[in-house]
Parts: structure tokens; C-alpha cells; sequence
């Protein structure tokens, strides 16, 4: 069979231009003889390959001089409790909680200190942003922790919080590389990379110098310390390696799509397509307050269970995969990353619109 449209949230849809070349590079990586899978990561052909990496995201995000770029391994996960451990200098630190993964670090957070919950949108089930103007940050906070898209409920921050001159710590997960960013408006800014750069098994971290510090709390692991992977170039142990290289790929073809202002131009596009068919849909529904919208995953529902399995068995009948909701919430999600062609959101509003007809 062909490709399909692939709407899953992780790991998700990659170009397929980065497929190809990885393929035709699968078993001589520029002549070297071997696949990048097989090759040392001290070689001087895996050195060049890390090295590019780093200087197109840096390209590709404006990622001032004075912060580090890290590729790391343990996802997105690991950083619920390396970031604490690194930056909780007080032992005590803010969050908002938006959703399961912002939960999940703040939960995580207790262990090593004192997690306050500044704001929380649990009331209507993580579908909103809440307020995050004026938050009750005191002056021994070590940082204020956002996840900035979240992926399960399909909300995304369109104003940062006022951290009133606190770091701030962003999940960017499933919004990487979707947009521009002002890196310089946060302490550190991490995603796993699964979501809409590359394969699993990477979290790129981007963290301003003075927050790497010999300073971390007792126990910290020595795998688990910013500096250590600083000061060896990310290369402290082997790293994930092949995955790198892929998203060394992915940045390349960013580059050459034209940047992060066009793919957020294409994100917007391909979104609008979908969220215009759900504002006047009869039988489907979406879940978001429209002022919070995530571009890159959006959730909806019928309102009828039977129904909801009925459109994903059908719908990956006809070639669109992994449509089904996060087992948390149910209903529907369509992930719509940078690598999801307009063809494919186009297709699944045909889809959704000829389901409708069938079973209103």
C-alpha cells in the first residue's frame, strides 16, 4: 500500500523528503563505508553531523549566543525532573497546569521541593488557558514551569505569563519548531522532538548559560546535570545518535521550506481549514475555547461514543491513521505537525463531511 495521512500525536509524521534521504543514506552515510546507525559519534563524519544540527536550529530559532543547545535522551519525561534538579536552587518553584504532561512535572517537581500550583484549567477539563496576568509568584521561586502546547486537549498559550522576572521554563513538545519564538523570553525551552522534529528517543534543550551551574541538588546523577552535557558538547555518553541525524535533516528542510514564519503561515492554513468544517459542523465538535486553539492538535467529538469508534475505524479504512483521542480524554485528535501536508487536512474535512452526511 501508499503512504497514508498520518494524524498521530507521537511519534508523528515526518517529510517524506527526510525519509527519502535517510533511506538512500541507510547503508553509506557520504561515503564513509557504513550507515550513521553503525558509526562512532567520535568520528570526525558523526562530529560534522551534530555540529550542523546545532547551527541550524540556532539559524532556524534566533537562539541567542548565550544559550546552550543540548540533545539529550529520556524525552520530554526526563526533564520533569532534571530541570528541579538543575534549577531549584530554593526548592521551590510555580506552575500552570494546562494538562497532563504540565501535571505530571509538577507532581514530579514535589519530590525534590515545594510545587505551587499558580493556575490551573482542570475545572473544564484542560479545555482553556487560564488567566495568567497577574499570578501569585513570590520571591523565592526558582522558576515558573508552563507546558506551552498541549497536546492531549489541544490548547497552546497565544501570551506567555507574566513571571514577574522569574525564569521561565516552557515544554514546547508539540508546538517545536511550528512558529518563531523569542527564546530570549525563557530560562529554558525543551521538547521531545517525536511530536514534529524527529524520532523518539531525543529532547532538544535550549537553556541560558547562567542557568547551567555546578550548583544542582544533592543526588543529582551525573547524566542528569546541564553541565555535564554543556561542557561535552552533548556528547558526554553516546547519544541517540541516528535520531539526531534525523532532525539535522528535519531543520535542513525547514531551512529550505523557507523558515518558521512560513511554517507558521502553512500551520494556520492547514488549522483554519479544520477548524472552519468544526465551527459549522452539525455532528462534530471541538473542544477548545476558540481564543486558546492549538495549530498543531486538534481534539473533537460527536458527543456519541459509538459514533467517535465508528468515524476512526472508517476513517483509517480510508487511509487516515490515528485519529482516535488520547485514552484520557476519548473522542478525536487530529495532529497536524509541520510534515502533515494541506492534502491530508483537506482530505479528512472531505472525509469528516461525507461521515457527517451519513450518520447526522
Amino acid at each position: 500500500m501508499g503512504r497514508i495521512f498520518n494524524f498521530a500525536a507521537g511519534p508523528a509524521v515526518l517529510p517524506e523528503e527526510v525519509l527519502q534521504e535517510a533511506a538512500a543514506e541507510m547503508l553509506d552515510y557520504k561515503g564513509t563505508g557504513m550507515s550513521v546507525m553503525e558509526m562512532s559519534h567520535r568520528s570526525k563524519p558523526y562530529q560534522q553531523i551534530i555540529d550542523e544540527a546545532e547551527a541550524d536550529i540556532r539559524e532556524l530559532m534566533n537562539i541567542p549566543d548565550n544559550y546552550k543547545v543540548l540533545f539529550l535522551q529520556g524525552g520530554a519525561s526526563q526533564q520533569f525532573a532534571m530541570i528541579p534538579m538543575n534549577l531549584m536552587k530554593n526548592k521551590k518553584a510555580g506552575f500552570v497546569v494546562t494538562g497532563q504532561w504540565a501535571k505530571k512535572a509538577y507532581q514530579e517537581a514535589k519530590i525534590f521541593g515545594e510545587a505551587v500550583e499558580l493556575a490551573s484549567s482542570a475545572d473544564k477539563t484542560f479545555s482553556y488557558i487560564p488567566d495568567c496576568s497577574d499570578l501569585a509568584i513570590t520571591d523565592d521561586m526558582d522558576y515558573v514551569y508552563i507546558c506551552e502546547n498541549n497536546t492531549i486537549y489541544g490548547t497552546k498559550y497565544k501570551t506567555l505569563p507574566n513571571t514577574k522576572g522569574k525564569t521561565l521554563v516552557a515544554d514546547v513538545s508539540s508546538c517545536f519548531l511550528s512558529e518563531p519564538v523569542d527564546v530570549s523570553k525563557y530560562g529554558v525551552i525543551y521538547g521531545g522532538v517525536q511530536k514534529n522534529v524527529g524520532p523518539a528517543g531525543v529532547v532538544i534543550v535550549i537553556i541560558r548559560e547562567d542557568l547551567i551551574t555546578e550548583d544542582t541538588l544533592p543526588g543529582t546523577p551525573t547524566m542528569l546535570k546541564y553541565k555535564i552535557h554543556a561542557d561535552n558538547g552533548s556528547l558526554y555518553n553516546t547519544p541517540p545518535a541516528y535520531g539526531i541525524y534525523i532532525c539535522g535533516k528535519v531543520f535542513k528542510w525547514l531551512k529550505k521550506m523557507g523558515g518558521l514564519t512560513v511554517m507558521q503561515e502553512l500551520n494556520q492554513r492547514k488549522a483554519k481549514i479544520l477548524y472552519d468544517f468544526l465551527d459549522e459542523s452539525k455532528l462534530f465538535k471541538g473542544t477548545v475555547v476558540k481564543e486558546d486553539r492549538s495549530l498543531m492538535n486538534v481534539p473533537f467529538v460527536t458527543g456519541n461514543e459509538e459514533i467517535d469508534a465508528k468515524f476512526v475505524k472508517e476513517a483509517k479504512a480510508a487511509g487516515l491513521e490515528s485519529l482516535k483521542g488520547h485514552r484520557s480524554v476519548g473522542g478525536m485528535r487530529a495532529s497536524i505537525y509541520n510534515a502533515m501536508p494541506i492534502e491530508g487536512v483537506e482530505k479528512l474535512v472531505e472525509f469528516m463531511r461525507n461521515f457527517e452526511k451519513e450518520n447526522a
